[in-house]
C-alpha cells in the first residue's frame, strides 16, 4: 500500500504544493506589510541617467566650453601610444 501512496505523492505533489505555495506567500506577504505599516517608498522623479546628464551639462556650462570644439586625439601625445623601438632606444641610453 505504502508504495501505491508514494507513487501518487510523487506524481500529483506539483500540482498541490503550488497552490500551497502562493496561499503561504500571499499571507507572508500581507502580513509583511501589517507590521511594516504603509510606509511607501520615497519616489524619484528623475532617473540616475536624467541627473547625471544634467550635472555634466552644469560641469560644461561651469567650463564655458564649446563641447564642439575639442583637441584631436591625434594631436595629444599622452594618448599617443609610443612605438616599440622607441621604447627599446629609451632602455638603451638608461644603462
Amino acid at each position: 500500500m505504502w508504495p501505491i501512496i508514494f507513487a501518487a505523492m510523487r506524481t500529483y505533489l506539483p500540482y498541490v504544493t503550488f497552490p500551497v505555495a502562493v496561499v503561504i506567500g500571499c499571507v507572508g506577504y500581507n502580513l509583511e506589510w501589517l507590521v511594516r505599516g504603509d510606509r511607501q517608498q520615497p519616489y524619484e522623479e528623475r532617473g540616475i541617467l536624467e541627473r547625471r546628464d544634467e550635472r555634466l551639462l552644469q560641469e560644461l556650462t561651469a567650463r564655458g566650453g564649446d563641447a564642439t570644439q575639442v583637441d584631436s586625439l591625434h594631436d595629444l601625445k599622452e594618448f599617443r601610444p609610443r612605438a616599440v623601438l622607441e621604447r627599446q632606444k629609451a632602455s638603451q641610453f638608461k644603462t
